[in-house]
């Protein structure tokens, strides 16, 4: 149970930190100064809807009762200056848990000032829940935030993970004035930690202290190094279009444990070793590897005419479209008991649960099937060179069929066999081979993520175009697609792409193969244009149906980060216009092509006139996914060209 307790700042930071330099700039709890509150904008960011005005981090080992646990003391003091814009109202706490043990919130305290009126946050304000993608977390709720209010916060976090010394994040979404980080790790505990990101840090202190780790059972009080990282000033990180997480760029630190040794003469020594083989061994005998011995227990559920198919690449499909039919995700990455039995009965289940099932059901069916560990997209990218098991949050199936390697998620009912969600496409996994060992395997995504369209159009003799257009929809792109026919219904997704747009009227649109989810998402309508007239000149823009890529996401004169689209996909346009004998072609646009350097990508478009007819195709192709930010200017000049192709380059007619 939680439990609250006012205290000061300055008696968690400052006596832990009391022979550190002056140079800090310290902060006392619950009184706010007169620059905080005079305070109109960030002259460094005259943008920014807020500022965090001081911050600060205190990570130590402690006993707690009979046990070492890990402490997380955090304060936060932040200026609002625009409430409609700040995305902070509600401050969630990450807690790491397992089966038998959680991370716990032991003490809070959360205030907010508006002018001289003081509010204390309540307590039914405060509480514990869950969030797709972390898990379990403390929420604390800010009411009645406004321009110009303060809202600061102090809370420590109580962990038995001893390893999950996770770091802190000097740079966020919100400009910083202030933010320090101070640790303290016993000697025998043996931690690596890194500075990423390319702000430089304005302190780095360290000294040895003498009042480092005493418990019950031992009287003698450990000395141990502490150290103090600051940075000032520090600007907000800015998201750009396609790219991965902010957390694989952002300037923090980070903490990779080699060795954990709490065998000193307490009463429960352990050893914590960060090597692949000791986690194979801890995964295979943990609730991970009972839960991925119940084969036998899906070979009864599974209906004899999956098990009796001779080809292995058709028996797995039918298993793969068996359990995602059955399951229906309950939307969350984790459970608290991950029980594939108990899920089955009740046809709903998490992710691990879920793919588990599959991963038992594959192998009851005589396949060889494997648990793939991943971080997603927005949880960052794993750490390769030691098993940190916290930077894992979702897991696949690896299903290997003479020698070709498919990933498999049966969480989401529109995706197609060989096809996991977009979040878990990011970079590569590990694979929980428990009789060779673990490995890192790349995860590649699917590769043909087609976008066809084929329009046929005739001049009428009322100064308009009609005709029909048809459209394929294949991999990533139909998977899109089915996802928001699913989340909107089919009539919502009609009536949005039937909305008509200036010059252009749509009807009967019609969408087939919805739920024939290994087929292509098809998609017709009929359409009129009315062709725009200056003059005597009646101007035609050719691609008049809604593109899969609608404008050039490189806008910036430069960029900071790599860029990852995550799969490579192909847009093909095919356009016929029939001008019969009421227009006649005074000037095409020119058919060319252009290429991205390495064969990476390539955009070409031919028009051909004949018989009074033009004939269109445009094809784009993007070969390859991850691009370094060296490459930016030339991906920036592509898609420029290709928007102005698709978008500002029309057929210039005069009525014969």
């Amino acid at each position: 149970m939680f439990y609250r307790q006012i205290f000061l700042l300055t008696i968690i930071f400052c006596i832990a930190t009391i022979s550190f330099s002056q140079e800090r700039e310290k902060a006392e709890f619950g009184k706010p100064s007169e620059r905080d509150f005079s305070l109109k904008v960030y002259e460094k960011d005259s943008t920014a809807a807020a500022v965090v005005l001081n911050e600060q981090g205190y990570y130590y080992f402690d006993a707690v009762g009979d046990n070492i646990k890990l402490i997380k003391d955090v304060y936060r003091k932040i200026k609002v200056f625009d409430a409609s814009r700040f995305k902070f109202g509600s401050i969630d706490i990450p807690l790491f848990y397992t089966e038998e043990e959680s991370e716990k919130v032991k003490r809070y305290n959360a205030w907010i000032y508006n002018g001289k009126t003081k509010n204390k946050i309540n307590s039914d304000a405060v509480f514990l829940t869950s969030v797709p993608e972390i898990g379990k977390v403390f929420r604390m709720v800010f009411p009645n935030v406004k321009d110009g209010s303060i809202i600061e916060y102090t809370y420590r976090v109580e962990s038995p993970f001893l390893f999950n010394f996770d770091g802190w994040e000097f740079q966020g979404v919100l400009p910083k004035i202030y933010s320090e980080f101070i640790f303290k790790i016993p000697i025998a505990f043996q931690f690596n930690n890194v500075l990423y990101g390319n702000q430089s840090l304005y302190l780095n202190k360290s000294e040895v202290v003498d009042d480092c780790l005493q418990t019950t059972y031992n009287t003698q009080i450990l000395r141990c190094p502490m150290t103090l990282y600051a940075m000032r000033d520090i600007p907000a990180f800015q998201e750009e279009d396609y790219m991965l997480s902010s957390r694989n760029y952002i300037s923090r630190v980070e903490f990779e444990p080699e060795e954990l040794i709490t065998s000193m003469g307490w009463s429960r020594s352990k050893k914590f070793t960060k090597k692949w083989k000791d986690v194979d061994k801890m995964v295979k005998k943990g609730e991970i590897g009972k839960q991925l011995n119940k084969k036998g227990y899906f070979k009864k559920r599974l209906p004899d005419s999956i098990l009796s198919k001779t080809d292995k690449l058709e028996k797995a499909k039918a298993v793969y479209s068996f359990i995602q039919n059955h399951y229906t995700w309950d939307g969350s990455y984790y459970s608290s008991e991950t029980q594939v039995k108990d899920a089955f009965d009740l046809k709903k289940g998490s992710v691990p649960e879920i793919n588990l099932s599959l991963i038992n059901a594959l192998e009851a069916a005589g396949l060889d099937a494997k648990l793939m560990l991943l971080s997603t997209r927005q949880n960052g990218l794993p750490t390769e060179h030691y098993p940190v098991m916290t930077k894992f949050n979702y897991t696949v199936a690896v299903l290997k069929i003479e020698n070709k390697t498919y990933l498999l998620d049966a969480t989401n009912k529109q995706a197609p066999f060989g096809i996991i969600p977009f979040q878990a496409l990011n970079i590569q996994g590990r694979v929980m081979d428990f009789k060779k060992g673990s490995y890192w395997l790349p995860i590649e995504p699917f590769k043909q993520n087609i976008h066809y369209s084929n329009a046929q159009i005739t001049a009428n003799t009322n100064g308009n175009f009609e005709g029909d257009v048809s459209q394929a929809s294949y991999g990533y792109i139909g998977l899109r697609k089915r996802n928001t026919i699913d989340e909107e219904s089919l009539q919502e997704y009609i009536k949005t792409n039937q909305s008509d747009k200036a010059g252009i009227e749509i009807q009967n649109y019609q969408v087939e193969e919805v739920n024939e989810i290994e087929k292509p998402l098809k998609e017709s309508y009929i359409i009129t244009i009315e062709p725009e007239l200056v003059g005597d000149k009646v101007i035609l823009y050719p691609f008049f149906n809604k593109t899969y890529i609608s404008e050039n996401p490189f806008k910036m004169k430069e960029r900071s980060y790599p860029m990852d689209f995550g799969y490579p996909f192909t847009n093909t346009y095919l356009v016929s216009v029939d001008l019969g004998d009421i227009y006649e072609i005074e000037q095409l646009p020119k058919s060319r092509t252009i290429k991205l350097p390495s064969e990476d990508g390539e955009c070409s478009v031919t028009y051909v006139s004949e018989d009074n007819k033009i004939n269109i195709r445009f094809n784009m192709k993007l070969n390859a996914y991850r691009f370094p930010t060296d490459a930016y200017q030339s991906l920036k000049e592509f898609f420029g060209t290709m928007i102005r192709i698709l978008q500002e380059e029309p057929i210039t007619l005069k009525k014969i």
